[in-house]
C-alpha cells in the first residue's frame, strides 16, 4: 500500500511531523516515551488489568533489543523511567547494558521472535480484550463490516494454534511465522496483535483492530461492503501515516498530560 502524502493534512500542534530523523539516542527517547504513553492509552481502554498484554519498543541502535514495561507495573503507571531494555537472549537490561527489572514471559516470548523476523517493525501490541479475544475465537478474519475494518481487510493473518499461554520463542516463532507481513494477526483464542513501523502506529492499529471486532461480534452476520469499495476505503485507512496519526487522537483524548510519563 503507498504512503500517504503527509503534505496532504494538516499538522498536530507540538507534534513532530510523521517520518522525523533523529539522532539515535533521540530516537531512543521519542520510541520509549510513545511506547508508555501506548501503555497509558491502553489503560484508559481497561486493558491489562489482569497484568495481560505488552507493548515492545525497537531499540534503535542495538536493533535486536527492545523495551518492555517492567514487569509488575500497572499500565496506568507506565513512564519512560520504568521500560525496561530485554536484549535477544531474554535478559533484561537498562541503557546502559547493567541487568535490571524483569519482563513478562510471553512478552519476551512472543516480540522477541516478531522483532527479529520483521526488521520493518518498530513496534507490536498485544493484550486480551472485550471484544478482540472473543472475536478470536472464531477463527476467522475481519470483515468489510465497517469503515474501520478496511484498514485490515487486505492486511491481515491468522495464527491457527492452540498456544495461547507461549510458555516458549518457538511459539512466538510460530505466531511471526504466521504474522508474515501483514499488520494485524488474530490469535485463535487469544486475541489481537498488530506490528507498526512505529510505536505509535502499532498502538493505533491494536486500538482499531478492537474496535472492528466489536463490531464483528455485535454484528457477526452484518453486510460487508465489496471489495471494490474497501479497497477505496484502504487506500487511505490503511497506510502507517493513517496508523500514526490516530495515534495522536488517542493521546489527546485519553492522556491528556502525555509529561507524566516523563
Amino acid at each position: 500500500m503507498d504512503e500517504i502524502d503527509e503534505s496532504e493534512y494538516p499538522p498536530f500542534d507540538g507534534v513532530e511531523p510523521y517520518g522525523t530523523v533523529r539522532s539515535i539516542d533521540a530516537e531512543r527517547a521519542h520510541r520509549k516515551r510513545m511506547c508508555a504513553i501506548g501503555y497509558r492509552i491502553f489503560a484508559a481502554q481497561r486493558w491489562g488489568q489482569l497484568g495481560d498484554g505488552h507493548i515492545s519498543a525497537r531499540d534503535p541502535e542495538f536493533t535486536d533489543h527492545f523495551w518492555l514495561l517492567d514487569w509488575g507495573v500497572p499500565f496506568g503507571e507506565a513512564t519512560v523511567g520504568r521500560l525496561v531494555l530485554v536484549g535477544p537472549d531474554g535478559e533484561v537490561k537498562d541503557a546502559e547494558g547493567n541487568p535490571t527489572g524483569a519482563v513478562n514471559t510471553a512478552g519476551y516470548n512472543i516480540h522477541a521472535p516478531i522483532l527479529a523476523a520483521r526488521p520493518d517493525a518498530v513496534s507490536a501490541a498485544h493484550t486480551h480484550t472485550q471484544f478482540g479475544t472473543p472475536w478470536s475465537a472464531n477463527v476467522e478474519p475481519f470483515r468489510a463490516l465497517s469503515q474501520e475494518s478496511c484498514a485490515f481487510v487486505l492486511d491481515q493473518s491468522i495464527f491457527d494454534d492452540e498456544e495461547v499461554e507461549v510458555l516458549s520463542v518457538d511459539g512466538g516463532k510460530r505466531i511471526a511465522a504466521a504474522l508474515g507481513d501483514a499488520k494485524l494477526c488474530i490469535l485463535r483464542n487469544h486475541g489481537p496483535l498488530t506490528v507498526g513501523r512505529t510505536v505509535e502506529a502499532a498502538v493505533a492499529w491494536f486500538v482499531m483492530a478492537e474496535r472492528v471486532a466489536e463490531v464483528h461480534v455485535k454484528a457477526p452476520d452484518g453486510r460487508a461492503i465489496s471489495d471494490e469499495a474497501a479497497e477505496i476505503a484502504a487506500s487511505t485507512l490503511a497506510p502507517e501515516i493513517s496508523g500514526w496519526r490516530v495515534f495522536q487522537w488517542l493521546q489527546r483524548s485519553l492522556v491528556s498530560d502525555p509529561s507524566v510519563v516523563d
